[in-house]
């Protein structure tokens, strides 16, 4: 078990830091469950317009009297496009993710503490 606990640590560290390099795909991951449709610049006036917008990030837009969320992805050549529910699905996705993450971060601080006290023997 002192094994396993010592371990658990750096087997903590290097899953968060694997999926670290991942941010922008379970971003575009968490979009596409959320709801959010993939449109993909197939022309050159949508690649120029691609061009232009903040690349990696949330948008809120008017277009045609309705409420619209676009994230760019300019690498993969495509936008994801949603509207109110699913900017709201995808909120809540990103927080339970967020949670998740900060479980395992938790989950490695207490290993590490728990380690600490072996100093002590059983008790």
């Amino acid at each position: 078990m002192k094994q396993f606990l010592s371990r658990l640590p750096l087997v903590v560290v290097l899953f968060i830091a694997g999926c670290a390099g991942h941010s922008t795909q379970r971003t575009e991951d968490l979009l596409s469950a959320a709801g959010f449709n993939v449109v993909i610049a197939n022309t050159p006036q949508r690649l120029q317009h691609l061009a232009t917008l903040s690349p990696y990030k949330m948008v809120r837009i008017q277009r045609n009297g309705k409420e619209r969320y676009v994230y760019a992805d300019p690498a993969q050549k495509v936008i994801y496009v949603g509207g109110d529910f699913a900017y709201s699905r995808y909120r809540d996705l990103r927080l339970s993710k967020n949670l998740a993450e900060q479980d395992i971060q938790d989950a490695e601080f207490n290993a590490e503490r728990a380690a600490e006290w072996d100093v002590w023997g059983p008790f």
